[in-house]
């Protein structure tokens, strides 16, 4: 953390709130980490991969279904979850067209160990879903998934993720960049040195640089 400067942070995340609340949007703004990375090659350089639960959601609206067994499919009717059992995924016969659909229409998946080995066969390559046992309750590992944040270097050295939304404290936006900063920079080859910006940005408000 220690070359983020906590003041300019907070500062910004006080800037989007002020701007969202000033210009009211119909839907709640997700806030953004923009990063822009330097002397990293994604040719040569190993392309990264991490994952961090943050301490707070930052979409409580995303979507996520379950692909479930009997059990599983019970317990997501309970809590109000999308689901899909076996029998409506095998109605699917690998057909791109509803697949890919039915991809499109959620954030994530979550599939009971019964039928993740199937995914594959039933739903072609694509979005993975997260196991999930009986030994934990479905609905936490819904608020799990969702407070999941995942860094992955592709082809271009600059990528954002959703950390936060300005329906939040500010305190808790102020831990969720922290955390999701963290991450990033222990994901790097040469951490900080790798950082060239960084930015904060509601989804229809400005940028405020941070770093």
């Amino acid at each position: 953390m220690s070359k983020l400067q906590s003041d300019v942070v907070k500062e910004a995340i006080s800037q989007i709130i002020a701007d969202s609340l000033e210009k009211k949007r119909k839907f709640t703004e997700t806030i953004e980490l923009q990063i822009g990375l330097k002397n990293y090659d994604p040719q040569k350089d190993k392309r990264f991969s991490g994952s961090v639960k943050l301490q707070h959601i930052p979409r409580p609206k995303m979507k996520v279904c379950m692909l479930g067994d009997a059990q599983h499919v019970e317990e997501a009717e309970k809590i109000g979850l999308d689901y899909m059992d076996v029998e409506s995924l095998k109605k699917m016969n690998k057909n791109k067209k509803l697949v890919k659909k039915l991809a499109k229409k959620y954030h994530a998946f979550l599939a009971s160990e019964a039928i993740i080995k199937q995914i594959p066969r039933l739903l072609g390559p694509g979005k993975f879903p997260t196991l999930v046992t009986h030994q934990e309750p479905l609905e936490s590992k819904v608020n799990e998934t969702k407070a999941m944040v995942k860094f992955q270097l592709k082809k271009v050295l600059c990528m954002g993720v959703a950390v936060a939304n300005v329906g939040m404290e500010e305190k808790h936006i102020f831990q969720n960049v922290q955390m999701s900063v963290n991450l990033l920079v222990s994901l790097l080859k040469k951490n900080w040195q790798n950082v060239r910006c960084l930015y904060l940005k509601s989804t229809m408000g400005k940028p405020y640089r941070v770093f």
